[in-house]
Formats: C-alpha cells, structure tokens, sequence
C-alpha cells in the first residue's frame, strides 16, 4: 500500500480528510458563490461523498484531493489536489489539478500556492507527464490560477458532458502543464 503523502507549504497542510473537515466543506459546497461556475450548490450528503471518495484514494495511493488547512491557525479553508477524472472527457486519461476555497480565503493566494505544491507531488514524487486543469470558459478566476501555475490554455475547449446543452457552464477550456514545461519553470 503507498504512503500517504502530505505536504506542507508556507502557510498551507496539505493533508488527509477528518470527520470534522464534513461540516465546513458542506457549509463551502452549499455557498452559491463558491459554486457560481457549477451547476449547483451541494447538499451534505454530496459534500460527504466527495470527502469519502478522496479519503479512500488517499488511502489507496497516496494522493487524490486534500483538506488544505492554513497552518497558522489549523483552519480548513477547502481543498486542493489531484485526481483521475470519473467521467469520460475528450482528452483522457489524465490527471487532473483542481482546487475549490471557502470564499474568506479567497484573494490570498493559497490556491496558487496550494497548487503549485500540488503540481511538484505530480511531477517530482509521482513522475506524472502531464498534469491537466478545466473550467468553465466564464470561470476566469481560476483559470488566472492555472496561468499563475505554469498551466497554458492547450485550445482544446469542449462541452463538460454532465452539463446540459444551453447551459451557459457547459463550454470548457482545458489547460495543461508538462514535466518538462514544469522543470524550466522552476
């Protein structure tokens, strides 16, 4: 069985789930500015699924998506991670770099941070080629994190199948960051 890995930044712990992350990460899910580039808030129930699903990965391999705590004060302000998409997408397989914060956090660049260690677990502890990030072609704050991270947009848009036609969410922009892209980077 793999290591767990965490990982420890300037201010963030990147790190396993606990039971007491269920309720700020449900409180997270259920802002809909947070999930203004979703198709929907999440219920309780969700946000859990998604906690034991990371869990679980986490446990199996060693890696998936993280609680991200702020060190200074042990506060859960989201996660930040990476992960095989479930769903079929145009450019699979792939791993995926994503990151969702509690809006106080917001502005502060802990997603940056918190994805650039992210980045250096996928290409330096796990050998990955190629790590890639999506959104939704409105949801320009995050793709100003995926340019902050060395990621360029591949002009590889597409329609996110879980989303209706007409959705004005389901147009996506793929972007993605070699190793070797990463390493001249650093």
């Amino acid at each position: 069985m793999p290591q767990l890995i965490e990982v420890r930044t300037a201010r963030l712990l990147l790190r396993q789930w606990r039971s007491t992350d269920r309720a700020p990460f449900a409180a997270m899910n259920a802002d809909p500015e947070v999930m203004r580039y979703f198709p929907s808030t999440q219920s309780r129930e969700a946000s859990d699924r998604s906690i034991d699903t990371w869990a679980s990965e986490l446990d199996e391999r060693g890696w998936s998506n993280w609680a991200v705590e702020l060190l200074e004060s042990g506060a859960f302000v989201g996660f930040i991670g990476l992960s095989v998409p479930k769903r079929a997408l145009p450019f699979m397989p792939c791993v995926e770099l994503g990151y969702r914060l509690a809006r106080p956090y917001w502005g502060q660049g802990i997603a940056t941070e918190g994805a650039t260690a992210a980045l250096e677990v996928g290409f330096a502890r796990l050998g990955l080629e190629e790590i890639v990030s999506f959104t939704a072609l409105l949801n320009l704050p995050s793709q100003a994190v995926m340019r902050r991270v060395g990621m360029a947009d591949s002009q590889q848009d597409f329609d996110h199948p879980a989303l209706p036609e007409g959705s004005p969410l389901r147009r996506h922009c793929l972007y993605k960051i070699t190793r070797a892209r990463w390493q001249s980077t650093r």
